[in-house]
């Protein structure tokens, strides 16, 4: 199998530079894929300012996302349980997507566009069929910034209403952070895409003999949360509200948060597909472990404010016993227990 490529640098003389995918025109040889090229040339106006060495080129297929098939025609990738870094090149995050009839529908692309394209490849190795949507779950990079290659290839973006102004009040700081991070070559090329089909409460999606049900939340994990069931299998993709692992990250509203939570273990969910952790998880069983940790976190810190505890010396106390039960507490409790700590002290 063959795909269409070209190599872009950040500048010509001092790079750095990688091949980058152009989506839609893979061919079984070479030649198909050079015909498909030919027939349709792609709009390279997309990858300003990066610089191109030559133009498109076709090329052996690129390596592609490992994924499980966890219900019939869901198929999930699972990020590493860690801080993005090097190594992992910001692979940290779940993503997944559902084979309807006619079309695919994609759920989370990932940190960087190189995620994007090797979820492309991943799809494109299970069927032809045209990837008709790109859900995003939420604002948070691991989750949103993969989604260039699926919108070239002329895919609906689908996602809360908040969605878009709060990626791109973010998207310089997350780019230069995440550049600085996990290395300026595997962020290389990515940006932030515009949401189609914004999400004000519920929605629909049929890829043909298969429904998707789309729900936007109040504000919760963050103001963004949009969570999608696959009425076929029963299969929820919850993003991040839902945590397996990975200690819980609260961007939001811890109140919000548990009332949403309460909300979902009412629900007869199949199984559940995390936002990390997993790559599924059993229900309702797999929400205990989110509902005790966010339980604690705001008792813990009602009990610290009434104490007239100070929030330097709080933070260091507040759901302290939680940390034998989740990977990464020391990088993510600090942090919620802080934005807890905001909330309730006015409360």
């Amino acid at each position: 199998m063959f795909e269409a490529v070209i190599a872009l640098c950040a500048s010509l003389a001092e790079g750095p530079c990688r091949d980058h995918l152009l989506p839609g025109y893979e061919g079984d040889i070479a030649a198909l894929c050079t015909a498909a090229l030919q027939a349709r040339p792609p709009d390279l106006t997309v990858f300003a300012p990066l610089d191109a060495q030559g133009p498109p080129r076709c090329a052996p297929v690129g390596p592609a996302l490992e994924v499980t098939e966890v219900a019939p025609g869901v198929f999930v990738h699972m990020g590493a349980i860690a801080e993005p870094d090097p190594a992992n090149r910001g692979d940290v995050g779940n993503l997944g997507f559902v084979i309807g009839e006619s079309s695919v529908a994609v759920i989370d692309t990932g940190t960087a566009r190189w995620m994007g394209e090797a979820l492309w490849r991943a799809i494109r190795a299970e069927t032809d069929k045209p990837v008709s949507h790109t859900l995003i779950t939420h604002m948070h990079p691991d989750h949103a910034l993969g989604a260039s290659p699926f919108a070239e290839a002329g895919a609906q973006i689908v996602g809360h209403a908040n969605l878009s102004r709060a990626v791109s009040d973010r998207q310089a700081n997350y780019l230069e952070s995440l550049s600085l991070i996990v290395g300026p070559e595997a962020m290389l090329g990515t940006r932030a895409v515009a949401v189609d089909w914004p999400v004000e409460m519920t929605a629909e999606i049929d890829l043909g003999g298969r429904v998707l049900q789309l729900r936007a939340w109040p504000m919760a994990h963050t103001g963004t949360d949009l969570t999608v069931l696959d009425v076929t299998t029963g299969t929820f993709f919850a993003g991040d509200l839902i945590f397996d692992l990975h200690t819980p990250a609260l961007d939001g509203r811890l109140r919000g948060w548990r009332a949403v939570l309460a909300e979902l273990g009412t629900q007869a969910f199949q199984q559940v597909v995390p936002g990390h952790g997993g790559p599924v998880v059993a229900w309702p069983g797999g929400l205990e472990p989110m509902q005790r940790y966010l339980s604690v976190l705001e008792a813990d810190t009602r009990a610290a404010i009434d104490a007239g505890q100070r929030l330097g010396e709080a933070v260091e106390e507040i759901a302290a016993e939680e940390a034998a039960h989740w990977q990464l507490f020391e990088a993510y409790n600090p942090r919620n227990a802080t934005v807890a700590f905001t909330e309730l002290e006015w409360d």
